[in-house]
């Protein structure tokens, strides 16, 4: 035999050998089948721990039935509670007007002054203006403290400083002109924006109402309502679904509320699906596996390993979670339908061992070329 073909039957024994081990030693190329989980609590072997050293649990009925029951029975935190209540009355603040009429005297109604000629809808109205004190200047009454005091509060005392000059004299006070109270509203709404407060209690449906609605992009699970330094969570469909009205959340002055985007919350599917792509949850925030692998264009029937469909959660975290799926199971799709899905999950589906051969063999079939192209030359 030739010195060339001596050379090229070497060259072409060493890639058959490289070529059998290619598919353990070629990274990302290994993966754990299905058929090493047990059948106890669906976990991996001792020598698959320790080598992934992250549990992997099957998705099955008893799993579904847990994370139901902790959901149901997890009730509203002490935080959320909190905000419910009945509306206080408006507490006047600097900036306010007050219109203050005392019957029968007429004399005291020039105080309340005449309204400026080609008058804007933002300048106030006549009245009393309340100063940077929180001050009014009455007539008889002197400067009163205001800032902090409903209607009533501010009618009984000046009816008792009033009571000094006039005998029994009879009070009116009303708010002309709400400017010292606003709430801000942010995020998914369809005009973001300050809006000021008035002698209507402001409820939060009522602020996302006044703001022009929910966007289309809106989560409605993920609303932030931020009140003196502390962060609230309110998620209006699990209220609902609850019986507790989200109107009965009255906001109060200095509140930021702010409505997250669904693109903040989306869902990550990559591998053997027909469209990997980031997977927007449902407006109300909910997503199943199975919504998430159907806006994915389902699996590629041409390479994908339906057995092994994985979700892999809290990734970035000290202790992520994956959960596994046997997507050839008949009932596979009644579980992908009720496994709820949450924002940042990975769902990833697996390649099938045929497809794993051909990619290491087209890494390893350049080098063969290569290899053999060599010894021919060197002849």
């Amino acid at each position: 035999m030739s010195s060339l073909g001596l050379r090229t039957g070497s060259l072409l024994v060493f890639a058959t050998a490289t070529l059998l081990a290619g598919c353990g030693i070629v990274p990302g190329q290994r993966m754990i089948t299905p058929a090493a989980i047990q059948d106890t609590g669906g976990d991996f072997s001792t020598e698959a721990s320790q080598q992934q050293q992250i549990p992997i649990t099957d998705i099955n009925l008893s799993l579904l039935h847990k994370m139901n029951e902790a959901q149901t029975s997890s009730a509203l935190s002490p935080q959320t509670l909190g905000l419910f209540g009945k509306p206080a009355a408006y507490r006047v603040g600097p900036g306010d007007v007050l219109q203050i009429v005392v019957w029968d005297h007429p004399e005291l109604a020039a105080a309340l002054g005449q309204p400026p000629q080609n008058a804007r809808t933002s300048d106030a109205m006549p009245g009393f203006l309340i100063d940077e004190h929180g001050d009014i200047q009455f007539p008889y009454a002197g400067t009163v403290h205001v800032a902090g005091k409903d209607a009533a509060t501010i009618q009984k005392e000046l009816h008792s400083r009033l009571s000094k000059v006039y005998q029994k004299p009879e009070v009116t006070v009303r708010v002309a002109s709400f400017r010292a109270s606003q709430i801000y509203i942010d995020g998914e709404v369809r005009t973001p924006g300050a809006q000021s407060f008035n002698d209507i209690p402001m409820s939060l449906m009522m602020a996302i109402n006044q703001g022009g609605g929910f966007s289309p992009n809106a989560d409605r699970s993920r609303l932030e309502l931020i009140r003196n330094g502390v962060t609230y969570h309110i998620n209006v469909d699990d209220l609902i679904k609850r019986g507790r009205n989200p109107s009965d959340i009255y906001l109060q002055a200095g509140d930021l509320l702010r409505v997250a985007s669904r693109e903040d919350n989306g869902v990550y599917v990559m591998g053997e699906v027909n469209k990997p792509a980031t997977i927007l949850p449902m407006r109300n925030g909910t997503l199943t596996l199975s919504q998430a692998i159907s806006e994915s264009g389902s699996f590629d029937s041409n390479t994908a390993a339906a057995r092994q469909l994985f979700v892999i959660r809290n990734s970035t975290s000290e202790s992520p979670q994956v959960y596994h799926l046997d997507a050839t199971s008949p009932v596979s799709m009644v579980l992908a339908n009720q496994f709820e899905l949450q924002p940042k999950d990975v769902v990833y589906v697996g390649q099938g061992g045929l497809v794993r051969f051909n990619r290491v063999l087209n890494l390893l079939l350049p080098a063969i070329n290569a290899a053999v192209t060599g010894a021919v030359l060197a002849k």
